[in-house]
């Protein structure tokens, strides 16, 4: 049953072929980077010391500035991936990941790590969330709906894995090549989504060739106004959009909290460095490897997306305790063995938002409800980031 399931899974992704491949090849390069960022980020701003206020300040500044920047950015992907096309808008957003690390893999200053900030910034304005956006779009004009659940599992299970490995190659990896092999799969990926990738999407004919250069600014402000009203109607007048938004809210208050200043508590409470974080994040990967491809696509057809997501929004609840309340370094492992249930939040969430949309609306649709979740992003490290630096600051005056 299980070996049918998958292989009726791979069958379904034969047409996502040419995303996925260069995807994975760019949430690799991602994920290699992760462990070693707080181990230079610190060494470069507080030299010497485990503990480093200000890269968990700068950390949550990030956040913030990106969660005001996305609520408007995201929905606008999203509506220009359903007019101009997938694929442009795949290519810029998986571009831009490329030049801060560059400048990382250059000097690891305490100068370079401010231009690493400005500009991962501005890469996280562009990129995070939008990929997915896109990606589930283009996902789904292929797709029967039918089967769509399953292949969005899928996706994000190719998503977890491409994590486990660039877990496992941070882990062996000397730390100064790090960067740069993430470059070079960074370059690798929007390459090979130029000469392969197809387009699924008409692009939308120009009327407005004669037209005055502040004529075509001002129709192409009213068109992206009326676009963004048009999908705010959409997802609010149904029960359903309007509801899975609601729990998205909430669960991104507390997730993207907890994700934006853990790594830093961890380091400081717990002396953990690469390997330690390495281990962790390879373990939920792991997991989430074997509850996205072949958990979700077996209890699907069973239970429906709303009793998974149900499952998966407790399990992220005892995620988050877990590591608020960690008494010894064995806990956050513990903690972790969550993720295994928590990250199927993502494939049924996709599901919902994309059943409960037309084929014609499903760019809006995912872009406008991941703005809504960039909201939450940007209230949550307002809170994180003095809640979490505080005890650690106390702990470091009693400690000297």
């Amino acid at each position: 049953m299980v070996l049918k399931e998958c292989v009726r899974g791979l069958k379904e992704l034969r047409p996502l072929t040419h995303l996925l491949l260069p995807l994975c090849f760019h949430w690799i390069a991602e994920a290699m980077t992760v462990s070693v960022l707080v181990d230079v980020v610190t060494s470069a701003l507080c030299p010497g010391q485990t503990t480093c206020t200000e890269a968990i300040y700068i950390s949550g500044l990030q956040q913030t500035v990106v969660g005001i920047f996305k609520m408007v950015v995201l929905p606008l992907l999203g509506q220009l991936a359903d007019e101009y096309g997938r694929k442009p808008l795949l290519l810029i957003t998986v571009s831009t990941s490329i030049f801060p690390f560059a400048v990382l893999a250059w000097n690891q200053s305490r100068e370079s790590v401010y231009v690493y900030y400005v500009l991962r910034t501005i890469s996280f304005i562009i990129s995070q969330g939008s990929i997915f956006c896109i990606a589930v779009a283009y996902a789904a004009d292929i797709i029967e709906e039918g089967n769509r659940a399953a292949a969005f599992s899928w996706i994000t299970g190719f998503f977890s894995a491409s994590h486990v490995l660039g877990n496992l190659l941070a882990r062996f990896l000397p730390e100064k090549y790090i960067f740069v092999v993430s470059i070079v799969l960074l370059i690798f990926g929007p390459l090979y989504m130029h000469f392969l990738l197809a387009e699924t999407v008409e692009r939308v004919p120009k009327r407005d060739r004669d037209s005055t250069f502040f004529t075509k600014i001002t129709n192409v402000a009213h068109k992206r106004y009326e676009s963004m009203r048009d999908a705010a109607a959409i997802v609010f007048k149904s029960p359903t959009l309007g509801g899975i938004s609601f729990v998205l809210f909430f669960y991104e208050l507390g997730m993207s909290g907890i994700s934006s200043v853990l790594l830093f508590y961890l380091k400081a409470v717990f002396g953990f460095n690469k390997n330690q974080y390495s281990e962790i994040l390879s373990m939920v990967g792991i997991g989430a490897i074997f509850s996205q491809i072949l958990v979700l696509p077996l209890l699907n057809p069973l239970v429906g997306e709303g009793w998974i997501l149900s499952l998966a929004l407790l399990a992220s609840i005892a995620y988050g305790l877990l590591y608020g309340l960690a008494w010894a370094s064995w806990v956050p492992y513990l903690s972790a063995s969550f993720g295994a249930i928590y990250i199927l939040v993502k494939p049924a969430t996709y599901a919902v938002i994309s059943k409960g949309s037309s084929s014609m609306n499903q760019g809006k649709t995912q872009g406008f409800v991941a703005g809504v979740k960039s909201i939450a992003s940007l209230l949550s490290p307002l809170a994180m980031s003095p809640l979490t630096s505080l005890p650690l600051s106390t702990v470091k005056v009693s400690a000297l």
